[in-house]
């Protein structure tokens, strides 16, 4: 059976280590909006052991952390359903009163044109070297 995170993950990859890897999605709606993916093809949060299961939640919660400090959003949304690809993976979206969505979900309907904005070089940057700092 094909997965399209095992395939080919969507976006681009800023930080990895052997068992976690965290993307950026380019997305005009929500700037900073990553996912953190497992790199091996697991369904449920479950099937972890206990050890990894932190090691996925610390890496969330780290993302999190760091996109709050750069872009001060209105709200974290976390989300890890996986009904559409049975992947373990957690959405980190960074939410303002101004995007398309809010205060629905990002897949709900749009409530307005939204923010349309692209992540800056200096804020990709900033991204990365933080991601760097606590994960590594």
């Amino acid at each position: 059976m094909s997965c399209a995170i095992c395939d080919s993950s969507e976006g681009e990859i800023i930080w990895s280590d052997n068992t976690l890897r965290v993307v950026l999605l380019d997305h005009l709606d929500y700037k900073g909006y990553c996912r953190v993916e497992l790199i091996s093809h697991q369904k449920e949060m479950t099937d972890l052991d206990e050890a990894l299961q932190f090691n996925v939640m610390r890496c969330v919660f780290k993302v999190e952390a760091i996109l709050r400090r750069i872009f001060n959003p209105d709200k974290i949304n976390l989300a890890s359903l996986g009904n559409k690809t049975p992947h373990i993976h957690w959405h980190i979206i960074p939410r303002f009163k101004e995007d398309a969505h809010f205060p629905n979900s990002h897949w709900g309907e749009k409530v307005r044109q939204g923010l349309r904005q692209t992540l800056s070089a200096q804020e990709k940057k900033e991204l990365i070297t933080l991601l760097n700092q606590s994960l590594s």
